[in-house]
């Protein structure tokens, strides 16, 4: 059977670990090529290593977000590489726990400038590259059930997620002339590196109780997301089987959510 990603080049950000790298192996594994970018370059050089010593094609490059020109070399380095890019994964991302009436000026424009203003960067170069490839493509955003939900203590998290939203909303229409989709996945509670840094902040201002546990204990699947567990959906959403679809943010949290 022929993987379903074999002669597509795929980018990931914030693929040095946790969810950025499960997606980043899982596309090699269906056949993919893929260029892993972090802003943490040893980690994703530690990703793409591994993906080639599975036998699959990867290279890694140092990329921040939220820096034009570093997004403009990762795709550059697509190009040079593998001939071409056709799926841009917007995955990086962080979180920053603050009390609602403790939102401070500065944490909200970090979050924003990474959560919301790094999909922006990511989706208009990427695009750009579509376009002169003159080939169409695909164009995947994390979300989170955090942008369909307010939490307390992630207030701002949650208001970026909700942006991720509206900038796929808004780049599926802008870009469907081009033929490039926009969609995203929306994860929910996920066993990673984040969470453990998340329980350590929500105890630093007094909500330890509202951490992983808490969240997790409202899953109806009875356990939390594996990184593991979001691969499939993104790699439908990177593969042919989703070229009729645009627009839309698929959940993938157990049921933490039913709406």
């Amino acid at each position: 059977m022929t993987a379903r990603l074999t002669g597509r080049t795929v980018l990931v950000t914030g693929a040095g670990r946790g969810i950025g790298a499960a997606l980043a192996r899982g596309m090699a594994q269906e056949g993919a090529a893929l260029v892993v970018t972090d802003r943490d370059e040893p980690e994703a050089a530690a990703v793409a290593q591994s993906i080639r010593d599975s036998g699959g094609h990867a290279v890694h490059a140092r990329t921040d977000v939220t820096d034009r020109n570093e997004v403009r070399a990762a795709i550059a380095l697509a190009a040079a590489e593998f001939g071409r890019l056709d799926v841009c994964f917007n995955n990086a991302g962080f979180n920053e726990p603050e009390k609602f009436l403790d939102i401070t000026e500065p944490v909200w424009d970090r979050i924003f400038r990474v959560n919301a203003f790094g999909v922006v960067v990511g989706s208009q170069e990427a695009a750009r590259q579509f376009i002169r490839q003159g080939t169409g493509g695909k164009i995947v955003n994390t979300a989170s059930i955090a942008g369909r939900q307010g939490f307390p203590s992630f207030a701002p998290y949650c208001a970026s997620k909700a942006a991720v939203i509206s900038l796929t909303q808004a780049g599926a229409r802008a870009l469907a002339e081009h033929r490039i989709t926009v969609n995203a996945f929306a994860p929910g509670v996920v066993r990673t590196p984040l969470w453990d840094k998340l329980d350590r902040d929500l105890e630093r201002i007094g909500e330890g109780d509202s951490g992983f546990d808490a969240m997790a204990g409202d899953i109806i699947l009875g356990r939390p997301a594996e990184p593991e567990d979001l691969v499939p959906t993104a790699v439908f959403l990177a593969g042919p089987d989703s070229d009729y679809i645009t627009g839309q943010v698929i959940p993938i949290e157990g049921g933490m959510v039913l709406v």
